[in-house]
């Protein structure tokens, strides 16, 4: 993931108040794009 990708995507999670910044900074890339697609991207399951 590019350096602009993960800011933006940390950026969001900081918004929206799950994570704290500390927790943020411990985690790999995989794990930032995983809690980033749980709470931001809409899946056809939601609106079942």
């Amino acid at each position: 993931m590019s350096q602009s990708a993960r800011e933006s995507k940390v950026r969001d999670l900081l918004n929206k108040q799950k994570f704290n910044e500390k927790e943020i900074a411990q985690m790999t890339d995989p794990q930032i794009e995983y809690y980033h697609w749980l709470y931001f991207e809409d899946s056809v399951y939601d609106y079942m």
